[in-house]
Order: C-alpha cells, then structure tokens, then sequence
C-alpha cells in the first residue's frame, strides 16, 4: 500500500522492533525496504534498555503529528496491541516507579500485598484476584508511586470509544498462521538469528528486561546459557510464537473498530480490496 501511495509513512507498532540490532528475530525491514518507504520507531532503542508503553504513546504520538505536519499520512503497522491502543485511545498510561516495584516485590505475603491495596485504591482492588500477585503489585506501584490511585486511569481496555483512526486486520487460518510461523523460524535461524543474538549479548552485555522476552532471543540466551540444546529452543519458540499469535487474534477481535479482511492462504491477496477502501476513505 505504501508502495502506491507516496504520501504514506510507516510507524512500526512492535515492541521489540524498537531495538538497535535486533533485525533477523523481529522481522525488521532490510535497509532496502526502509529507503524505499519511510518507516518510524524502528531502532530507537538500545537492548540494554526497557522500553514503555508510555514511552511509545509519547514518541508515536510526535511522530504521527509531524508526518501529517508535512501533509503526509501515517500508517500504524505491527501487532502490540497496548502499544497501538496507547496511541489510538490515547489512554492515560500509568507511569513506572522502579524503587517501589522493588520494595512492593520484596514482600512475600501476596494477600497482605491485596489488603494493602484494598485500603488503598478499594475499586482497583476488587477487579483484581486476590492471587494475582503480578497486577496486585504493579496496582500498588501505581497507587503509591504516584499518589493517585490506579483505577483513575481512564475507563481501561474494555471500553472502546470513537477514535480518529481507520483499523484494518487481516485473518488467516489457524492452520495456516500456525505453518507460517514454523516456517519464518527456520528461515530466521538459517538468516543468521543465533548468531544476531550472541552479537547482540557480547556487545550489550546482556538484555533489558523487556528485549530479552522478544521471542527466538529468549529461547536461543536460554540454549546460549546451556540450558537447552539449540533444536529444543527453536521448537520452543516456534511454540511460543503460536501461543502469542493466538493471544494476539483474541485480543484484536475484541475491538469492534477493526474490520477485518479474511483469507485462506496469502495475505498479499488481499492488497486490492484495503486499497480499495483506503482510497474510498480518502476520497
């Protein structure tokens, strides 16, 4: 669609695409690709670095002002889901607070951690289970971290207001995307992904928190570290990668803005009709 429209800007909506080095394990465009099109929020990170929601709501949001400041327009592409819902909801994003997540993570009683959150924030506490203890504590971080409580932050996921923005899905087969994954893990591996990783680990010294969960750079640090053999971590990411997929169709077939575009084998098949109705919306 860029291609064809050289008005068109890319802005990449991935939460692993945003690091310096990380090519062959998150699809990256090649440099060929981005001199063709113009891509935003690609290597604007360094793995060392844990990378925010917050942090792409602020520099999508610029971004996307100063490509349609030139008269250009911006197509969101990738498949984050906060981080596109950050950007088109706008949603009040809750800050870190990393010296209170910490002191939070020291407690072990995960129950006394839910009473505390039940004197302090009592509607954010009944939404969430009293064993949950991953948003119990980053409810907490938010509360005392920021003096507010974490239930103010807007109306949450559930709520899908009107938005300013055009959203496209394409649906495949779930046997097909489950194919199409094992096969972009073997091309990945024979592109030189073991070899991406070990790079990215001796130059870095290690990953953030965040660029170490990217899938394929997980699973290859645990075989790298001698954990697993390296067949196993492939297999191991071939099934994260489809437990992911899955998780990601779930979460975007909630959203009823999305219109959806279906079909049995090549994605690249359905390029005329979203050309079609993107030129019909900017008629």
């Amino acid at each position: 669609m860029a291609r064809r429209h050289p008005d068109i800007e890319l802005v990449s909506v991935d939460s692993m695409q945003v690091y310096r080095g990380m090519d062959i394990g998150t699809a990256k465009p090649s440099p060929a690709e981005q001199a063709e099109v113009r891509h935003h929020l690609l290597d604007v990170a360094d793995p060392t670095e844990d990378y925010s929601v917050s942090r792409f709501q602020r520099e999508a949001t610029a971004v996307i002002a100063e490509i349609e400041g030139r008269g250009h327009r911006a197509l969101l592409v990738g498949g984050t889901g906060l981080y596109l819902r950050a950007v088109t909801d706008d949603l009040d994003v809750p800050g870190q607070y990393p010296d209170v997540k910490a002191a939070l993570e020291a407690e072990a009683d995960t129950s006394a951690l839910h009473r505390r959150l039940t004197a302090a924030d009592p509607a954010a506490a009944a939404k969430i289970e009293p064993a949950n203890r991953r948003r119990i504590i980053r409810a907490l971080e938010v509360t005392e971290g920021s003096s507010r409580p974490f239930s103010s932050y807007g109306p949450g996921l559930s709520a899908h207001r009107g938005t300013r923005f055009r959203m496209a899905g394409v649906w495949l087969p779930r046997p097909v995307v489950n194919q199409r994954v094992a096969e972009r893990v073997e091309v990945m591996m024979a592109a030189g992904l073991l070899d991406e990783v070990q790079a990215v680990v001796e130059r870095h010294g290690g990953l953030s928190r965040t660029a170490r969960q990217a899938l394929g750079y997980h699973e290859l640090l645990r075989h790298l570290d001698g954990e697993i053999s390296e067949s196993e971590a492939v297999d191991e990411t071939i099934r994260r990668t489809r437990a992911f997929a899955r998780r990601q169709r779930v979460w975007f077939r909630r959203d009823p803005r999305i219109r959806w575009y279906a079909t049995g084998d090549n994605p690249v098949a359905l390029l005329p009709a979203l050309l079609g109705d993107w030129a019909r919306c900017h008629d």
